[in-house]
């Protein structure tokens, strides 16, 4: 896309009785950020590429441990990143662990994969705007129909 949109990831996303039952190690945690049921968006990133991403690890964790397990998803999973950019993926430690947790890591990742959800997206308003669902809440606000027709009109080269 055109423009960027970056997706977020936390890891470990588990319940807080579940912390204490189990320990995370920087291999699990950076196989969980990668895992699409770990992001806060639902792309399908079998379709896309990573152009560029960021991961923040907290705790006690050995700098060369994660750079070694940064470089092995790299290495295992190098069609899933662009060849064309050196040095996509940045790294960052915090000494200080989060609240509850021992060690955690935060996922910003920018990927091509994002454009699916924008046309899923879009394609479920056109059906919905079509049938003039919901739309009566926004009109009865003040809302024109007209604002919404105004999407349908978004060139397909800001998000594809």
């Amino acid at each position: 896309p055109r423009l960027h949109f970056f997706m977020v990831g936390f890891a470990p996303l588990t319940s807080r009785g579940a912390h204490s039952f189990r320990a995370a190690t920087v291999p699990e945690l950076t196989q969980q950020m990668f895992d699409p049921r770990n992001m806060m968006a639902a792309p399908d990133f079998r379709n896309g590429r990573y152009l560029t991403c960021a991961t923040i690890l907290r705790g006690k964790v050995s700098m060369k441990e994660v750079e070694d397990q940064m470089r092995n998803i790299q290495t295992k999973s190098s069609s899933y990143f662009v060849e064309w950019i050196p040095n996509n993926v940045q790294t960052a430690l915090c000494s200080i662990p989060p609240k509850g947790l021992k060690m955690s890591s935060t996922f910003i990742g920018n990927s091509t994969s994002i454009q699916e959800m924008f046309k899923r997206i879009g394609d479920q308003f056109t059906v919905m705007f079509r049938r003039k669902a919901f739309l009566h809440w926004y009109t009865g606000e003040g809302m024109d129909e007209m604002e919404f027709s105004k999407f349908n009109r978004i060139p397909a080269w800001v998000v594809i």
